[in-house]
């Protein structure tokens, strides 16, 4: 599968961001210490998000980024299209030149596979894993290793519904 860095870091962005986003605006450098990206990576793929209007950016101090939607209404798959990144387990990418030019005996499998890992992305919104138990579980332990930060006012499951 060709799910690179770019989109995985794209996605442990938006939901750091999302995880965040309930004490206004959220800095790139906090992301960036708490889920170890590099900031100069970090404000490439936010220029992306932005341009795509996932998020939108607040200037001046306190400022930082927010989403520019509920986090129910922002798809796992959207953000890693908004990136540039696609979900293609083919070895030619989609282009039918998988052999030496032609399309390969299982050319239309992988396609097939690939549309279906995007159609499954396309089903998960931040809001679904905001409220996973697990992410509430890791995120708690790094607002705790950051030294306080904002944590989580939350202390249990968060119903999807309360998201929204």
């Amino acid at each position: 599968m060709r799910l690179t860095t770019k989109g995985r870091y794209a996605v442990t962005a938006m939901l750091d961001l999302a995880l965040h986003a309930q004490n206004g605006p959220v800095s790139l450098a906090d992301i960036s210490e708490r889920q170890g990206i590099s900031l100069s990576y970090l404000e490439q793929l936010f220029a992306k998000l932005r341009r795509n209007s996932l998020v939108t950016s607040v200037r001046g101090p306190g400022g930082g980024y927010q989403l520019s939607r509920s986090m129910a209404a922002i798809q796992v798959a959207e953000v890693i299209d908004a990136v540039n990144e696609s979900v293609d387990v083919t070895r030619c990418q989609g282009d039918r030149g998988c052999r030496s030019g032609e399309v390969c005996l299982t050319h239309y499998l992988w396609c097939d596979l690939s549309h279906q890992i995007h159609e499954f992305l396309s089903g998960i919104s931040l809001a679904d894993l905001v409220a996973r138990s697990d992410v509430q579980d890791l995120v708690r332990l790094q607002d705790r290793r950051q030294g306080g930060g904002c944590p989580l006012p939350y202390a249990g499951k968060i119903e999807a519904s309360a998201i929204e």
